[in-house]
Formats: structure tokens, C-alpha cells, sequence
């Protein structure tokens, strides 16, 4: 790369070959010039009072590569689908979650990546829920030029765990749910889990859950989670009935339907009481007490996943204790916080 620096109030009829930011603090901070701006007499004075006193021009000489083709062919090289990408601005581009869903993230790959010198990717946590138009990482080089052999390192790192970003939508499935407890059954107190769980499902699109009551039976527990998967339901939420409690016998119910039970109970507070099973290849899901008044919970944390098509294994729960300990704020801003991130990877 040859640089030629001319004064500013020499670069009249100039092109830039970048951005030029301006920052203001509490206040604007972005491209106030855009690569390829051609520079006016106007602009000088514009120039003159954030700092620049000189332009600088670049002439790019064999097997470099400008910022913005480098920032380019890595977000080519990550993305993955359910993903879009947005940019250039200063040189990053920008990857965007073309789909509500949930977004997967290679870590041992994205670590790999940003070992190599001059190379920036920065993502959102694994595992996080997100919206349509999302933004869910940016790319970029650190210099305005690059060797292209860097570039390429990248994306030979990239193609062995490809894609290292992407978004799964949720599946559009129906959703049963067997409710326990006699006080329940027979009316003596109300049901607090039914709207709680219809307002979950909500959130993805769902169907609100087709519920039966079942009083603390083994037996009566295990034919109201039969009679949902006869009914084709790709999901049974089991709630109460989740504790030590000689009369809690959820977990026995599950277990009597013939599914295998992946794990009882979690590292992760509030949700201790849960368990984990699938029949055949259908999630069921005994919900710990804490789902129906905390407002988020291990539910909330492998309800996407399941939603998104995972399989969900033993070790993906244990590994939910690092960062497992909700803080309880007075304001719940989950998925936006630390709750559930440290098991990203």
C-alpha cells in the first residue's frame, strides 16, 4: 500500500477512500463523510474542525485488499442461514437476523477467528432469542488495508465448522399440557400455570397449549401425557408436582410414559425442580413451580432451543450453571442480560 497525504484544503475535487467519523459525546457518532464523497470547498472548513488536517489517499498494490472488500468476505465466509448483511459503515459490515428465532453461535470457531491479527467479529451470546431485523454481530478489519492472505485465513478457519453464525426459526408445532395437583383438579384453588404457559407459547408463535388437569397420580399424570401425544402434540409441558414431596409424583408419571428421562433436575436457580424426557423423538418437559410467578427461569432459557429443533442433552443443562443465578432485577430485561450466557460456547 503506497499512502499519499495531501492537505485538507488541497483536497478539493478528492475522492475519499474511507470514512470520515466524527464523534460528539452524548451527541452524534457516525460517517459524516462516506467513502467515495467527493471532497467540495464546503466541506474543508466541515473537515478542518474535527481534527483533519490532511486527507489521506491510498494506492493498493498487489494481493492487499481495501477494509471494505475484507469486512465483506469475512461476513460472507460466517454467515449462515437466517442471516443478512448490512454495511459498509467505517469499514464493518453488519450480520442481521432475517427471521424471529434463535441464534446459533460457533465459539470455538469465533475464538479461532479472532486470534488471527487485524480480524474483529463480535457476536451476541449463543443461544440468544432474537427478533426479524436483529442485529446479531459485526465484522471488520482493524487497518484500512489488509493482506488478502489474512482474509483467507479466515475463511479457511470458517469453512471447517461452517456456518459459525446462524438463526433457526421456531417450528410451528402443537403443544399439550398437563396440569397436576388435586387442589387444582377439583377447584379448590385456582390455576396460575395454564396462562402462564399460553403466554410463553405466545411469544413464539404458538397456539396456546392444549391443557388437561390430572390429580397427583402417577397413573392419571402418565395417560393425560399419552392422550396429548395421541393427539399429535410435538411438545408436553408437565407442571406442579416437580419436588421431593411424597405427594409430587410428576416425575414418576413422566417416567411411566416409557420416555427417557434426560435429566431431573438443573443448575440453575430459579428452575432446580426440572426435568428433561423424550418419548420417541417428542420433548416432554416437567416445569419446576417457579415458572408460574418468576417471570424468567430455566423454562424460558431451553424453550427456544427446543422450540428451534434441538436435541436437548444432559450436558447442555449441566453447563447451564455457569451463569444460571437469575439476579431477580425489580425490571426482568432477559434475554438482554447475563442470565443463562455462560454455557455459550
Amino acid at each position: 500500500m503506497k499512502n499519499v497525504y495531501v492537505k485538507t484544503q488541497q483536497a478539493v475535487d478528492k475522492v475519499l477512500c474511507h470514512d470520515v467519523t466524527k464523534i460528539e459525546k452524548g451527541g452524534f457518532k457516525g460517517a459524516l463523510f462516506k467513502k467515495g464523497h467527493v471532497i467540495r470547498e464546503e466541506d474543508v472548513e466541515v473537515l478542518l474542525n474535527i481534527g483533519k488536517q490532511h486527507i489521506a489517499l491510498i494506492e493498493l498494490e498487489p494481493g492487499e485488499l481495501h477494509e471494505e472488500e475484507a469486512g465483506l468476505r469475512i461476513v460472507n465466509a460466517i454467515q449462515g442461514p437466517g442471516l443478512f448483511t448490512k454495511g459498509p459503515s467505517e469499514g464493518r459490515y453488519d450480520l442481521i437476523a432475517a427471521t424471529k428465532g434463535l441464534l446459533k453461535v460457533n465459539g470455538a470457531c469465533l475464538y479461532r477467528i479472532n486470534r488471527i491479527p487485524k480480524v474483529v467479529v463480535s457476536t451476541l451470546h449463543n443461544h440468544t432469542p432474537v427478533e426479524e431485523g436483529q442485529k446479531v454481530a459485526g465484522a471488520k478489519v482493524i487497518p484500512l488495508v489488509v493482506r488478502e492472505k489474512t482474509i483467507q485465513k479466515v475463511e479457511a478457519v470458517a469453512s471447517t465448522s461452517f456456518p459459525l453464525l446462524s438463526v433457526l426459526p421456531y417450528r410451528k408445532i402443537r403443544v399439550g399440557a398437563v396440569i397436576t395437583g388435586r387442589e387444582i383438579y377439583e377447584a379448590r384453588i385456582a390455576d396460575g400455570f395454564g396462562s402462564v404457559l399460553a403466554q410463553k407459547t405466545a411469544f413464539f408463535g404458538l397456539e396456546a397449549p392444549s391443557v388437561t388437569y390430572a390429580v397427583d397420580d402417577r397413573e392419571k399424570v402418565c395417560a393425560a401425557i399419552l392422550d396429548h401425544l395421541s393427539k399429535d402434540c410435538g411438545l408436553i409441558l408437565v407442571t406442579g408436582g416437580m419436588s421431593v414431596d411424597p405427594d409430587d409424583v410428576t416425575p414418576a408419571g413422566i417416567k411411566k410414559t416409557g420416555a427417557k428421562i434426560i435429566k431431573y433436575g438443573a443448575p440453575v436457580l430459579p428452575g432446580a425442580m426440572f426435568m428433561m424426557a423424550y418419548r420417541e423423538d417428542v420433548p416432554i418437559i416437567g416445569v419446576p413451580a417457579c415458572a408460574m410467578y418468576a417471570d424468567t427461569t430455566i423454562l424460558d432459557l431451553l424453550l427456544p432451543r427446543v422450540l428451534a429443533g434441538e436435541i436437548i442433552t444432559a450436558s447442555d443443562i449441566i453447563r447451564l450453571g455457569h451463569g444460571g443465578l437469575c439476579r431477580s432485577c425489580d425490571k426482568c430485561i432477559y434475554p438482554t442480560c447475563p442470565f443463562g450466557k455462560g454455557s455459550a460456547s
